[in-house]
């Protein structure tokens, strides 16, 4: 098995990686709630798992006003930088590369998170059949209130400083959060953006703030050291659009020019099936030269077959990354892999987050 594409490096920008197994981003709603820095838990979290090619963080809110679930860590603050710093401190010492994800959740949120308990903001007043986690427990979004032209300029300075702050704190780069129905998301679909302005109705307009985002974060930490994830088909957080291959393949067109240094596409519809809807996503392949990451319902032998027909440079692994922090020796072994809880993945302490056994360490008490 360790004849594989999947554990031979791979040079993304500036930075190897040791093989091409991405953990992909997974919100685990452990910071620290007074201030969002990142849990002193978070440390052996990452640290653990820092035999992946690259480590993308959790979703880390930009700004307040971007959190849309409890105690999610931020990127706004000297305090969570400084939080941040231990974790990429931690994960280099391990030989382990890590990248940010930055976010704005937009309209999936809760007045209870936001600043003065306002309104979530949206391209559009319109609410999102769908529920944030609150207060311990699953709630429905709240009502959100349509941004105003003049506000726009200030989300796309919170990921400029985001980007700034992720290299502050150590980070080998940063991915911008442009999926799965939030606001980068909403702003270019027209089931969520039924703005006149310049920032709806065209597939160019809708896109705009997702490309300024994207300019704005590769000018503060390199588009070498940029990159972005997109969900093209994905019904995530009540999103949709009605025409998402000309949209898509405009928008990966424009970050090419970019030169951002990988896209991560989630293929189908997030943690869900992947040919729910017809999209070409060997057309984005083909579109963007720099590094492809391929996301959603990957298992060892899809991840070969993908990396054997070069439809992918990279192969991002989501929930079994939670239940084996070795996930990347137990794929080289072939090993079975340790089941993960549901019940432990949003909230709490060590449980379910840093007790997963390793391989060697089942051995070891054998």
């Amino acid at each position: 098995m360790s004849q594989s594409k999947l554990f031979e490096p791979f040079k993304l920008g500036p930075i190897t990686l040791a093989n091409r197994v991405v953990m992909a981003p997974l919100t685990r709603n452990r910071a620290v709630p007074s201030g969002m820095v990142p849990s002193p838990l978070a440390i052996e979290y990452y640290g653990q798992r820092a035999s992946a090619g690259l480590l993308i963080t959790e979703a880390s809110q930009v700004s307040q006003q971007g959190q849309g679930y409890q105690d999610t860590p931020g990127i706004y603050s000297k305090e969570q930088v400084a939080g941040w710093r231990k974790i990429t401190d931690r994960v280099h010492e391990r030989g382990g590369r890590i990248f940010i994800q930055l976010w704005h959740v937009g309209r999936i949120s809760h007045v209870a998170l936001q600043p003065d308990g306002g309104q979530p903001v949206a391209p559009s007043a319109i609410r999102a059949k769908g529920k944030t986690f609150v207060n311990g427990t699953f709630a429905d979004t709240s009502e959100p209130r349509a941004l105003e032209l003049a506000e726009i300029p200030g989300i796309i300075d919170d990921f400029r400083r985001g980007a700034e702050n992720a290299i502050a704190a150590g980070f080998d780069g940063v991915e911008i959060h442009g999926a799965n129905g939030y606001l980068l998301d909403q702003f270019a679909k027209d089931g969520a953006n039924k703005r006149t302005d310049a920032y709806g109705g065209s597939i160019e307009n809708r896109a705009r703030l997702m490309l300024e985002v994207s300019k704005a974060v590769a000018a503060a930490a390199g588009p070498e050291r940029t990159g972005i994830r997109i969900s093209p088909v994905t019904p995530a957080n009540d999103i949709s659009d009605s025409d998402p291959q000309p949209l898509f393949d405009y928008i990966v067109d424009q970050l090419n020019a970019l030169k951002l240094t990988y896209i991560h596409v989630i293929e189908g519809a997030t943690g869900g099936p992947r040919d729910n809807a017809p999209f070409d996503y060997a057309s984005l392949r083909k579109r963007f030269k720099q590094a492809y990451v391929a996301n959603n319902g990957y298992d060892y032998e899809l991840a070969n077959r993908q990396l054997d027909a070069n439809a992918a440079d990279l192969i991002a692994f989501g929930k079994p990354f939670i239940s084996n922090p070795d996930l990347v020796e137990r794929l080289k072994q072939g090993v079975p892999l340790n089941a993960w809880d549901k019940n432990t993945f949003y909230g709490g302490g060590v449980k379910g987050y840093t007790d997963y056994p390793t391989l060697a360490g089942t051995q070891a008490a054998e």
